[in-house]
């Protein structure tokens, strides 16, 4: 008895230690680095925000891209937030992605990174908004690129 009491309680501490959140100065600080390499249009330093181990190199050239967002976009809003259910169920759930292959998170979302932009020009102007899920790795927020699904 004793040892399944202590089985459990181990069990119990490895599973609440692995959702352990990071700190709101970590989460601050990677907000406030990310909209500055953002707004500077910084390639090498959005490139650093990507978890990429086990990544194939064209779905981080894919992503590498997408973070470049639209030229001349402004941050109006950037925040992370807790995913909903749902969207916690499909971060664990593969996905097909444009080569046709099916794909997975390597590590677990513990949030979103939420960013709305504006875009001013000659021809009008016009906003959007993107959420990338965010994972904590070796206490450091970063951004999952999906790697192959193992079958």
């Amino acid at each position: 008895m004793k040892a399944v009491l202590t089985s459990a309680l181990l069990a119990t501490t490895v599973f609440a230690s692995s959702l352990a959140a990071a700190t709101p100065e970590q989460e601050k600080a990677f907000i406030a680095a990310y909209r500055k390499a953002f707004e500077a249009h910084d390639e090498k330093a959005l490139a650093a925000f990507l978890y990429t181990e086990g990544a194939d190199p064209e779905t981080v050239g894919f992503f590498k891209m997408m973070q470049q967002g639209d030229p001349g976009a402004k941050i109006t809003s950037i925040e992370l937030v807790a995913p909903t259910p749902d969207e916690t169920a499909k971060f664990n759930k593969p996905m097909t992605i444009p080569d046709g292959k099916a794909y997975v998170l390597p590590v677990k979302p513990i949030k979103q990174l939420v960013i709305k932009t504006e875009s001013k020009d000659a021809n009008g102007s016009g906003t959007s908004s993107s959420k990338s899920p965010v994972a904590e790795v070796k206490g450091k927020l970063v951004i999952p690129v999906p790697v192959p699904q193992k079958k």
